[in-house]
């Protein structure tokens, strides 16, 4: 932190607000936190006060910030090559992908790089469309999978609605215990009855028509929802039964968030494509990509994919994926991630929910955590935003910056968080939910 002047973060600020357009905003009430730096769980601000990084920025920050040896190969590559046209063959494209391939598994034989997430999906949904010549999509409501035409569609939430502009998609509920859409009485129930949904909505739709289930292996933005158990296979099985690709969305919960290299490996299925971005590189520079099996991947040997992108396996951006891959594998990484969960965040979550009748209920793995906030545990009415606006100032006045959706605290630290930095976490929390409870 040595050589920061306060004065260029009002500067910094002052540029924001007078030049750049936000995302997903009003632009007029918007009031920037500005961040002067960063290092592995933490950020600091130009007054040099830190804050744990309890956001991982949009949940991708998985290796932490500044991790040296992501950092040094962005600039080795960028002394000997910073762009070359996808058409060509690159030495850091390559070993990304193969990388990429050694930890998806078996049945994936080749990687499609994109610029990030959303058109991963986008670019998955294609491939699915092409390989089936079929044309509907059938995603969850509780979703959110990326902004762009087919894959803002896509999304469940209330960002799809001023976008829908892209045909063939139509959405169903996924499993939710806690908010049932099924009158469910158990975690078990909830997954058969949504499969039960799932079978209807594919017989009422016309299986002949459907191309790919679209699903995020575990729900990130709508809520970190954690399938139950048997959900995914079920999905699985259904997909096999009527001929329709199976795609799973990883570009939140994959390379170390769930506690593994790809989330759908801690559940019992194989997908047809997943998509990925944030986590493999933790966004040092963008990227995305979409994980093709073998099968569909062959589709395409004599017949022409009628897609691609300027950037796609973009050289500092690959070079960044082989470093981030190599470190996580050395330093043991993903492992971290899943003790954090087990050991830590798992119990110290669930001490907080018996503490603070705010907390309804505490989801997550690994190092990919929600607590869904009520006003009355009985009813689980979601709290107001004013609860959740309190709740942020306190955290950030506590030093740690927190991710917040709708009635939600998401607690999602990089995956290299120390058990001492989640002490430290789990204190502050205890004193803003304190707070908040008694300004309540």
């Amino acid at each position: 932190m040595n050589g920061i002047d306060p004065a260029d973060g009002q500067v910094a600020y002052d540029l924001d607000r007078s030049h750049v357009f936000h995302s997903w905003s009003a632009q007029a009430a918007l009031t920037p936190f500005v961040i002067a730096g960063g290092l592995a769980s933490t950020v600091w601000d130009f007054d040099g006060k830190n804050y744990l990084d309890f956001s991982s920025q949009l949940v991708n920050m998985n290796i932490g910030h500044q991790h040296p040896k992501v950092v040094a190969a962005i600039q080795e590559q960028a002394g000997l090559l910073t762009m070359v046209a996808p058409p060509h063959a690159n030495l850091a494209r390559g070993e990304a992908a193969k990388r990429i391939l050694e930890r998806a598994g078996e049945s994936f034989g080749k990687v499609f790089f994109t610029n990030g997430g959303a058109d991963a999906n986008e670019n998955a949904i294609r491939m699915a469309r092409l390989t089936t010549g079929r044309d509907k999509v059938l995603s969850t409501y509780r979703s959110y999978h990326g902004n762009t035409g087919a894959a803002v569609v896509a999304t469940g939430d209330w960002r799809r609605m001023p976008n829908e502009f892209a045909r063939g998609h139509v959405h169903f509920f996924g499993p939710f215990a806690y908010r049932s859409e099924f009158w469910s009485d158990s975690v078990e129930q909830e997954g058969e009855r949504a499969l039960h949904h799932l079978r209807r909505v594919i017989e009422a739709e016309g299986p002949q028509t459907i191309a790919a289930i679209l699903l995020e292996t575990v729900p990130g933005t709508a809520g970190v929802i954690v399938p139950p158990p048997g959900y995914l296979a079920g999905v699985r099985a259904l997909c096999d039964e009527f001929g329709i690709l199976l795609i799973l969305d990883e570009v939140m919960a994959g390379f170390g968030r769930t506690g593994e290299w790809f989330a759908f490996h801690g559940f019992d299925v194989v997908p047809d494509l997943v998509t990925f971005a944030k986590g493999v590189n933790s966004g040092y520079v963008p990227i995305g990509g979409v994980v093709i099996s073998r099968d569909i991947a062959k589709q395409f040997d004599e017949r022409v994919f009628p897609g691609g992108l300027t950037y796609s396996g973009h050289p500092l951006a690959a070079a960044s994926i082989v470093a981030s891959i190599d470190a996580m594998a050395d330093e043991g990484i993903i492992e971290n991630a899943r003790m954090i969960g087990t050991d830590h965040l798992g119990p110290g979550l669930a001490a907080l929910a018996e503490k603070h009748p705010l907390i309804g209920e505490v989801r997550g793995l690994g190092v990919f955590w929600a607590l869904d906030l009520v006003d009355d545990p009985a009813t689980r009415r979601p709290v107001g935003p004013s609860v959740i606006g309190a709740l942020k100032k306190e955290l950030m006045s506590r030093g740690l910056l927190p991710f917040a959706a709708d009635n939600r605290i998401h607690v999602v630290p990089p995956c290299v968080v120390t058990p001492d930095e989640v002490a430290r976490a789990l204190a502050i929390y205890d004193e803003a939910f304190s707070a908040v409870e008694a300004a309540l």
